[in-house]
């Protein structure tokens, strides 16, 4: 069986054809479609147990794709954090001779999920700037009420 980490130079290769073809817009456009299509397992997740359905949620993931990281929640502030020490997808990507990463590789991350938990009511703090050493910081919080 091939593992998902395998399909990750497709996928920058994808993202840079498809902003060769359309731009950035087209690029965005798409990974939209993923999060509307893909993503419904976060979002039930969240809507049945709050933050608490992100620690579910990326456990499953960033395990099955051998990350190294560190994870927060919060339940009482409604904060769930996902400090990435090393990213297996954007280190595979850094280490490739053959290979240059598409410009905003990362950028996925932001678009897919704040797609599917801004409107549940979380806003997204998401760190990138160590993202050349394959590290980032993505936080959720409970929108402060108005």
């Amino acid at each position: 069986m091939i593992s998902c980490t395998e399909f990750i130079p497709a996928y920058s290769e994808l993202f840079k054809f498809l902003d060769k073809k359309g731009g950035k817009k087209a690029v965005n456009d798409f990974w939209n479609y993923l999060s509307d299509n893909f993503l419904g397992n976060l979002e039930e997740l969240v809507k049945k147990h709050g933050i608490m359905g992100c620690w579910m949620y990326w456990s499953h993931t960033l395990n099955e794709e051998a990350a190294d990281f560190t994870m927060t929640c919060d339940e009482d502030a409604g904060e769930f954090t996902i400090d990435m020490h090393y990213c297996p997808s954007k280190g595979r990507l850094l280490n490739f001779k053959h290979i240059e990463p598409y410009e905003d590789y990362c950028g996925h991350c932001q678009v897919l999920y704040n797609r599917v938990l801004e409107p549940l009511g979380f806003e997204q703090i998401y760190d990138t700037s160590h993202v050349n050493e394959a590290r980032c910081k993505l936080t959720f919080k409970r929108k402060a009420n108005k």
